[in-house]
């Protein structure tokens, strides 16, 4: 059964799914335990840049998609406003000197919870809080 639009919804970012999948000793229990939370009160969201990054850890595309259950994780298209939005950051991002080093799939996953006005569950927030100041973070 699909959840109503109206519940509140949270991007839930590839650091914190990939915590859970891979068991990580330090962060697993935060990741996990927040995303147990969340989804009791709110619509679980992804997109395709953390499909992406998640499913890299998988040898097949229905390993991934067993690791990420639709039941589960509703899937969303990444707005256009969010790829502006994203660009605009990471050029900000760039000439604040950061380095060259991808992290626009960070400023993907960041404006599209900012467009959307999605809460976004990550465990590192430091860049989120500079470039997507008003994104309502679940953060450490």
């Amino acid at each position: 059964m699909a959840e109503p639009a109206s519940r509140p919804a949270v991007l839930v970012d590839s650091n914190v799914l990939l915590d859970i999948v891979t068991e990580d000793p330090v962060w697993f229990d935060w990741s996990a335990g927040h995303l147990t939370t969340l989804r009791a009160e709110a619509r679980i969201v992804i997109n395709p840049v953390i499909h992406a990054e998640v499913s890299s850890r998988f040898v097949a595309a229905d390993l991934a998609d067993a690791a990420l259950p639709r039941d589960v994780f509703r899937r969303e298209p990444l707005p256009w406003d969010a790829a502006f939005l994203a660009g605009k950051a990471f050029l900000a991002y760039r000439r604040a000197g950061g380095a060259r080093r991808s992290p626009l799939p960070d400023f993907l996953i960041g404006a599209h919870a900012a467009v959307a006005g999605y809460r976004l569950l990550t465990r590192d927030a430091a860049r989120y809080r500079i470039y997507f100041p008003r994104l309502e973070l679940v953060a450490p």
